[in-house]
Parts: C-alpha cells; structure tokens; sequence
C-alpha cells in the first residue's frame, strides 16, 4: 500500500514537472517569435520597399542602343538597386498570361510598348525620392509615362513606424507576461513541497543549503523549456520558409542566432528568478501558516 502512494507521489511530481517544463517552452515560443518579428521588422519593410517597380513605359520610337543608354543612366543613379527592359513580346506574353487570353492574335497586332522595370534602394523608396526620379524621366524624349503603386507605398511608409512601436509594446507586455506565467506555474509547482523546505529549515539547514537544489531544478526547467521552445521555432522558420520562399529575413543567421540565444537566457533568468523568490516565500512563512 506504502509503495503504491508512493508510486502515486512520484509520477504527480512528474506530471507537474513536465506540465512546468512545457509551460515554460510554450511561452518562451511566443515570446521568440515575437523577437523575430522586432529583429526583422526593418528587414521586411526593406523587401518590400526594394520590390517596388517603377514601370517606365518607353515610346515605339526608342531604338535599341537609346535603351541600353538609358538602362546603363538609371542604373548608375543613387536611388536605383535594379533595372530590368521588358520587350514588346515578354510584355505581350506576361500580359497573356495574367489576362488567359491572346488578345494578339484577337487584334492581329501588339499594342504594348517596350518598359523599363525600375527598383529602388530601400532607403530611398520613399515619395519624395520617386517623385524626383519621376519628373527627371519625364523629361527624357524616350518616355512615355512612368508609374507605380503610390498606395503601397503610402502605406508602408505611413505604418512601418507604428507597426514597430506597436511590436515594441507586445513584445514589452507578453515579456512581463511571460514571467508572471512562469512565476506562477513555479511557485504552484513549488506548493507542494513548502513542507518539506519548513522541515529542512526547522532542523537547522541553512537557508542557501534549502535553496540550491530547488534553484538548481528551477534553471533546469527553464532551460529545457527554452530547448523545446527553440526546437519549436525552428521547425516554424523550417516550414515557413518551405511554404513561403519569399520570406529571406529567416535565411538571417545572425538575427536567428539572437533570437535562439535569447530565448535560452530569459528561460534560465525567468525560471531561477522565480524559484529563489518563491522558495524565500516559503522560507519566510511562519510555521502555522504552511498548514
């Protein structure tokens, strides 16, 4: 019967230290996805900024050696990362493609006039930057009307700056969060043994003696937690760069590398911390009050 409770005893302390381990990872995998994000909120609106084209749209006259001169302008300009000349008939054939129909064929002719795709530095992707690009091509007798996707980048430019300090203020608030669900898990999971950190302390054990094994538990716990958890995000960057290729900031080492590092270090800080407070809670309890 003894041994029976006993077994009881031990596959409950178990379940509660797996229970505490994996509570621990599944918020430190919030946490360091949302770290993720305020690494590389810089980067994404960088990838969409440089993905921006200006299309130039050149007249029927321009010849071949007009266009190479020009091409060769452009992408000597401060402002310009890239330029692509799409012909009459790769125009023709992407058009064909979005449209499923061949309107060529239909009007016996192509309408289309040859382009220059125009892409611009992140940094100087903003209005005022395409703006003047706009009217120095304008002025060229080869052009003959240029444009973009003014309300993207209207956008990105009025929201970037919100979406950053709204990141900020999540990852601020699920980081105190976070501790206040580990502190609780760790103290709930500390419940169970105040008696027997009273009855050390009654038979004359020193209150560093009663507090280095539950501190020593404590780190670990939060260190496997913060292993899970990395695991966890690994296999997240893993899938969701399978699915969605576009996504280059999860090719970023280093910011990686920061994110899993820190997860690491706030597993084993959150999780120690709240071990050596809520063991001093107990070692401060009065005698009458542990029952």
């Amino acid at each position: 019967m003894a041994e029976e409770g006993s077994s009881l005893a031990r596959k409950a302390l178990r379940s509660s230290y797996i229970s505490t381990v994996f509570s621990i990872s599944l918020v430190l995998f919030l946490m360091g996805m949302l770290g993720m994000l305020l690494l590389n909120a810089k980067r994404i609106s960088d990838y969409v900024k440089e993905n921006l084209t200006i299309t130039v749209m050149l007249k029927a006259e321009a010849t071949d050696d007009d266009i190479t001169s020009m091409t060769k302008n452009l992408e000597g300009n401060t402002f310009v990362r890239n330029v692509q000349y799409v012909d009459k008939d790769s125009a023709a054939k992407n058009l064909q493609a979005e449209l499923g129909e061949d309107f060529v064929s239909f009007l016996g002719y192509n309408p289309l006039l040859p382009s220059l795709d125009v892409q611009l530095k992140a940094e100087y992707a903003t209005e005022e930057n395409i703006a003047e690009l706009q009217k120095m091509l304008v002025q060229n007798s080869l052009v003959k009307e240029t444009y973009y996707q003014q309300s993207l980048i209207t956008s990105i430019t009025k929201n970037i700056r919100n979406i950053s300090l709204i990141i900020l203020g999540f990852s601020a608030l699920l980081f105190f969060i976070a501790g206040a669900l580990i502190n609780n898990t760790i103290r709930l999971a500390l419940y169970s043994k105040r008696l027997l950190i009273k009855s050390m302390k009654l038979v004359g054990a020193t209150r560093n003696f009663i507090r280095k094994p539950f501190l020593v538990k404590g780190i670990l716990q939060g260190l496997y937690g913060a292993i899970i958890a990395d695991l966890m995000l690994l296999i997240l960057f893993y899938y969701a760069k399978k699915e969605v290729s576009e996504l280059m900031f999860l090719e970023d080492l280093p910011s990686t590398g920061i994110v899993l590092a820190s997860v690491i270090v706030l597993g084993i800080f959150i999780s120690g911390f709240s071990t050596y407070f809520a063991v001093n809670k107990y070692l401060r309890q009065r005698t009458e009050d542990v029952y």
